[in-house]
This record gives C-alpha cells, structure tokens and sequence, in this order.
C-alpha cells in the first residue's frame, strides 16, 4: 500500500484497508486445540515435577502488605513502560496513543492463538488511523518486532553474565550462551547489510530465497516464495528510522524487559521463605528462560518460559514452593492485567475512530 492509498481515506477506511493478516479459522481453531493440549501438559504434568503447587501457596501466604505495595509498584512501572517502544520507533506519536497501539497488540498477540499476524495488522490500522504514513507505520512495526527479537536473543547472554558477576556456576549455560550470541550476531549482521545498500540488501533477499526454497520443496513441492522483492521495501522504509532511533528504540524495548524482570524479583522476595538467592541470579533465571518465546506454540512463551525460569530458579538454590510461586505471581501480574487493558484500547480506540470519522464527516459537510 502506497502513501497516496490512503492520503484522503477516513480512519475506519484505514482500519479495512490495513495490510490483509486476518486468521484462518480452520488453522486458528488448530492452534488453539494444540495450544491449550500443551499448557495443559506443561501446568498440570511438567511444573509439579519440577516445582510444587502446594509449597508455592505457603510460599504465597508469605507475603505481607509491603511486599504486595511494592509488587503494585513493580506492576504499575511495567506497565507504564510499554507505552515507550512505538514512541520510540515512531518519532511525533504520543505517549497515549503509543500505550493503545502496543497493549493492543498484545491482547491480541497474546490472547488469541495465531494472533501474532492480526496484532500487527491491528497496530498498522492503528497508526494509520493516528495520522501515522503508511510508510513510517511498516517502519515503525518492523523496527520494534526486530528489536524485541533481538532483545530475546541478547537476554539468555545477559543472563549467563549476571551468573558470572555471581560467581555461579555459569558453565552449564555458556553453550547456551554462546548459541543466543551467535544468533544474535548472525541477526545484527544481516540486518547491517540489508541496510547498508540496496543492493546488499538484493543479494541477501535472494539468498534468503534459494535457502528458503530449498528447504520447502525438500518437503512439499510447489511454487517458490520471492522474498527479496519484500526485504528490498523493507530496508527502503526502515533505513533512515533505524539510523537516527537506535538509540531510543533500543532503550524502550530494554526497559520493558527490564521492569518485567522487576516484577519477577520483587514477587520473589515477596514470597521467598527458605529461598537465599541473589538478585543476579534471579535475573539469569528469568533471562536465559526468554528462549522459551521461540517455541512457537502458546502465546507470550505461556508455559515454555514458565517451567524454564521455575527450573532454573531451583537449580540457582531456590526451594520449590518459592520458585513456583514467584514464577506463577510474575505471570498473573504482568499477563492478566496486559490483557484487560488491552481490550480496553482496543475498545477506547473504536471510539477515537468513529468520533474522527463523524468530524471529518461533519467538517466535510
């Protein structure tokens, strides 16, 4: 879609004229059969090998009122951080606005299976309709789903540093260490390319094409994909973005993550009984178990990252009940909380559109 498709459009046209990422029922009902057999597993049979439902509760009882203000603090901090990333990497947005756009998104990414491709049509449709040109809004969603994943990848490295600033046994986690980093650097490499010259960036896409290819027709064989044409407009739109924001755009998504591991701590120390484990230790746990959001299976890494971070809190001398109880407090205060406020945005935002579309209608008239 080029700028002039929607230079004159209403904001209900852009929010139906956004880039076509609805969901296949039939693949979405899937996902989901899938999704739910899987938490069910990793809540009901996994976690109470590793961890234990009935200390985490003594554990829970543990907490007094200080600890659940800081918590509320922790939270609220968290929450008003993740208004900054679309800030960030689209320059003029408003704070407010930027909050509707990613908690959005994340009620929808995170609360419907397979959501991921309409949360991003949902944050184009929204830009847009926020006077965002269609070209900064591709920017701006790509530059910040780019980043987070570079985040993810940066983390489990973070994580096996914090260890050694410990003086833990980080042995056991450098080859992880070490596979995040060389993935991380692969990423940087390429993206370096794609945007150091159009024609780095032509030769990638068609690299990106004969792997790509190679590996589809091995199992199913059928027309090919061209991603090169893709990869060429991407580095267009998003070149100049990332060369004067890298800055703020990086410290937005670290933030986040950041306050999302403050939460985690402080509900550590809320319920810690018999647990004497350091800070650092708390942040490896909850950073080498981001590798859990590359399990594609249930939304926000719901599950994977939970039996990671409960066995690694363990494996740092955390007893289980604390362990299963910071995790399962962590989870409940940053996940159910996102996701009412997000459904109220989305809500809120309907409103803005039809107020603006009435407007323009009326100074049209």
């Amino acid at each position: 879609m080029s700028e002039s498709d929607t230079a004159g459009a209403t904001p209900d046209e852009v929010a139906t004229t956004a880039p076509s990422m609805t969901l296949n029922r039939r693949k979405s009902i899937i996902a989901g059969i899938i999704a739910v057999a899987f938490l069910a597993i990793v809540f009901a049979k996994v976690i109470p090998q590793i961890g234990s439902y009935s200390e985490a509760v003594t554990s829970l009882q543990h907490m007094n009122g200080t600890d659940l203000m800081w918590l509320i603090a922790a939270v609220l901090l968290y929450l008003a951080l993740y208004g900054l990333p679309f800030m960030a990497s689209v320059p003029g947005l408003s704070y407010p606005n930027s909050q509707i756009v990613n908690q959005s998104a994340f009620t929808v990414s995170n609360g419907v299976p397979g959501g991921g491709a309409l949360g991003l049509g949902l944050q184009y449709a929204q830009l847009t309709s926020y006077k965002v040109t269609p070209t900064a809004a591709t920017a701006g969603i790509t530059a910040t789903g780019v980043w987070s994943t570079f985040l993810t990848c940066a983390l489990p490295v973070m994580g096996v540093i914090a260890l050694v600033i410990d003086g833990g046994a980080s042995g056991n986690y450098t080859k992880t260490a070490v596979i995040g980093l060389a993935i991380l650097i692969a990423m940087i490499v390429v993206f370096g390319l794609i945007l150091r010259s159009e024609e780095l960036a032509r030769k990638v896409g068609d690299f990106v094409d004969r792997v790509t290819n190679a590996v589809i027709h091995r199992f199913k064989p059928g027309p090919s994909v061209h991603l090169s044409d893709s990869i060429v407009r991407l580095r267009t739109d998003i070149v100049d973005l990332v060369r004067r924001r890298w800055a703020a755009i990086t410290g937005a998504q670290l933030a986040v993550s950041l306050s999302s591991f403050l939460i985690l701590l402080v509900a550590f120390r809320g319920v810690e009984t018999a647990s004497h484990i350091s800070g650092w230790s708390v942040f490896a746990a909850f950073a080498i178990a981001q590798l859990g959001l590359m399990v594609p299976i249930t939304p926000g890494g719901l599950g994977t990252v939970d039996a990671v971070m409960i066995s690694l809190l363990i494996s740092f001398g955390a007893s289980t009940g604390d362990a299963t109880a910071a995790d399962l407090l962590w989870r409940a205060v940053s996940y159910v909380p996102q996701i009412i406020i997000g459904l109220i945005c989305i809500f809120y935002w309907r409103v803005q559109v039809r107020r603006m579309h009435k407007k323009e209608g009326s100074n049209a008239a």
